[in-house]
């Protein structure tokens, strides 16, 4: 599929099952004229195409499709609208949003139901037959395991764009992402996986050009295979396959957010770009009036994984960027929408299958959004093996209980442990569980922090877009501030968020910029903020906290009891009987059920061991004590330490800088300052 070079000529091949007819267009190398219009007279079954002798790499083409025009029913064909490949591996030239896009001229009184017959040749990029062979040489995927894995989400240019290490003239590109500043911070804090923003290539929505914004998250996907030229700082899909390399030499993982649930071509309104244009029965969901779309995503339509030929184009592309790409695995947004069926979300159904099966993609890295704005679209904790899933549920209640919010000690307890109330299910590993504080699409950690109510009006919504609501305070102010108590207790505070994130069973994965303090101005919705609201700040980084994100993957990874594949459910182990998990009051005995109720029962002390069913005995010596105290002051009973050991004090977020303290013999006492998580391990 796609455009295929051989070394003499290229072959050209397409999809659409309705179409009567399909050109291939060939364009002069700036992309201004059309040169020559091929038919494709070759059909096997619905897949059209052609081979022309002669042609390289650099050529520029797209399709027009012929075939009826009756909206009513589903079908859009239009020939004068140039349509580009979708499976193009590079687009070239601009996009420029004009009227003659559209299948129907607007203004008129049959709105879409018309036909407009002008040509869209002038405002549509190109797409360009590419050599993707690559000197990969002794290239490998590092392949972390996932208990050892530390998530890190970001954007190439928001990443780069202000970073003052980066060559500039690398900023907001492959290459810069991949440079020698953003690898040795990546390394210092402990991160193993990045996770990319959507690079696939993607354009902005007219009304925000119109106000002078753009798309800058990128989840307005119209090209696949193909990676954004606007992150390619010469234009060469070799800078993605660098950045690639550069990492894996690292020893860092690179993860795709891919958007696969929807296009950019909106709904019944929206413009031609490629797939309404080939077979838009096929490749789009439609309601029970075909003139309209299913709209499960918020973005105007829904893409139609049912159909074989869109699965096997979704999991072409997911193949492609494995194998030919490198990358080591997926971020799936809204996925419930590609996994559901005829009767709703099907864990059994096609694309789970599908992927379940490939020997190519059942081997990478799988993370599922795992929700949609569709019927029964909230399905977390449904998606079955190797699927890892985002847990919301662990943000909300994570800032909840650091908020001071009532009644959230019980549901804390369960985060702490991988919510095995949903995850622990169907041969799971507590793994599955992504745990975070925040994400792109919400307040940063420091804006938790900073901020009781988003700040969106740069956005041109009036404020009534963004998440809600976000647990979130200013501790006595909103914004910044020059106050030293609210500082100190803003910065303890994120400290305290850290801690518990690494402290919990599952993975863990940071948004870029909060090991720093990084801040949006209270903004929790900065899609269309392509500009220094949503660039990471590295102006004035928080070099301390920086450190102690450090400090916490250290410690993370020194003890295996923290990223344990098993859940734990309190059960003795079969070589010692001692539980392998006790909850604790601060006075040393067990929690009772009105307890776990009560909501003055802010002080929660665990003791962590190897899983029960830990096979052999790698971790069975490691043994932790945590106390996540969201109370006031108190003294904390510790239990006896583990054969000839004595107590090690490990982390105490009351500092920003950590040292390691054994306390002394026979102390069974600790002073807990309130708001503080403290962590002690059993040592010689």
């Amino acid at each position: 599929m796609g455009a295929t070079w051989d070394g003499q000529g290229v072959n050209f091949a397409v999809f659409s099952g309705e179409a009567h007819g399909i050109d291939l267009c060939l364009f002069s190398t700036d992309g201004r004229r059309e040169l020559a219009r091929i038919p494709l007279r070759e059909r096997d079954g619905d897949i059209w195409h052609v081979y022309v002798a002669g042609l390289s790499p650099g050529s520029l083409y797209g399709y027009r499709a012929r075939g009826p025009h009756e909206p009513e029913q589903g079908l859009r064909f239009n020939h004068n609208k140039l349509l580009l490949d979708p499976y193009a591996r590079k687009i070239t030239g601009r996009f420029r949003w004009s009227d003659a896009l559209l299948g129907y001229r607007p203004g008129t009184a049959r709105t879409d139901l018309g036909f407009d017959s002008r040509d869209s040749a002038f405002a549509m990029p190109k797409a360009e037959v590419v050599d993707v062979n690559f000197p990969w040489g002794n290239d490998r995927r590092p392949n972390h395991r996932r208990s050892l894995s530390v998530h890190y989400e970001t954007h190439v240019k928001g990443m780069t764009a202000g970073h003052p290490g980066v060559d500039p003239r690398k900023r907001g590109s492959f290459l810069g992402m991949a440079s020698a500043p953003v690898l040795d911070h990546l390394d210092k804090i402990g991160v193993t996986t990045v996770q990319l923003m959507p690079v696939q290539a993607h354009l902005s929505e007219r009304f925000l050009v119109e106000k002078g914004l753009s798309n800058f998250w990128g989840y307005q996907t119209i090209g696949f295979f193909a990676p954004d030229p606007r992150f390619m700082s010469g234009g060469d899909i070799w800078e993605f396959q660098t950045m690639v390399r550069r990492f894996h030499s690292a020893g860092i993982e690179v993860i795709l957010d891919v958007v696969y649930n929807h296009t950019a071509e909106g709904n019944q309104l929206g413009p031609t770009l490629s797939f309404r244009g080939l077979d838009n029965r096929a490749y789009y969901r439609l309601a029970e009036d075909p003139r309209y779309y299913i709209d499960d995503t918020g973005c105007g339509n829904t893409m139609n994984l049912g159909h074989p030929a869109v699965l096997r184009m979704v999991m072409d592309s997911l193949r492609y960027w494995v194998e030919v790409m490198h990358v080591d695995g997926f971020r799936f947004d809204l996925a419930t929408s590609l996994a559901r069926g005829p009767a709703g979300f099907d864990a059994r159904g096609g694309f789970i299958s599908a992927i379940k099966q490939d020997p190519v993609l059942r081997n990478v890295k799988l993370v599922a959004e795992p929700w949609d704005l569709g019927p029964g679209g909230y399905q977390l904790g449904a998606w079955p093996h190797p699927f890892m899933e985002l847990n919301d549920r662990y943000r909300d209640d994570v800032r909840r209980f650091w908020k001071g919010d009532e009644g959230v000690t019980s549901s804390i307890a369960g985060r702490l442990m991988g919510s095995a109330d949903m995850f622990d299910h169907d041969g799971r590993a507590a793994t599955a569980s992504v745990n975070f504080l925040a994400s792109h699409d919400g307040f940063t950690l420091e804006d938790i922090v900073s901020y009781s109510a988003k700040r969106n009006w740069g956005n041109g919504e009036e404020n009534r877009d963004g998440h809600e609501p976000n647990h979130s305070d200013g501790l006595g102010a909103e914004g910044p501030t020059l106050d030293p108590d609210i500082l100190a207790a803003r910065a303890r505070r994120k400290r305290n968020m850290l801690a518990t994130l690494f402290l919990s069973q599952g993975t863990p994965m940071m948004l870029a910029g909060d090991e720093i303090g990084n801040s949006q101005g209270g903004n929790n919705n900065a899609y269309a903020q392509d500009n220094a609201t949503a660039w990471v700040n590295w102006d004035r980084p928080d070099h301390d906290l920086a450190d102690f994100v450090a400090w916490l993957a250290r410690m993370r990874r020194d003890h295996p009891v923290l990223r344990q594949r098993l859940f734990l459910h309190s059960k003795p182990r079969h070589r010692d009987g001692i539980p392998d998990l006790s909850w604790r009051r601060s006075d040393g005995e067990p929690p009772t059920t009105e307890d776990w109720h009560d909501p003055n029962f802010r002080c929660l002390c665990v003791e962590i061991r190897a899983a029960s069913a830990t096979p052999g005995y790698s971790m069975s010596d490691d043994v932790l004590f945590a106390v996540i105290n969201g109370g006031g002051d108190c003294t904390v009973q510790l239990p006896d330490p583990p054969g000839r050991r004595r107590w090690r004090r490990i982390m105490d977020t009351t500092a920003a800088r950590q040292t390691t303290v054994f306390l002394v013999p026979g102390r069974t006492e600790v002073a807990v300052a309130a708001e503080t998580v403290v962590v002690f391990d059993a040592a010689p």
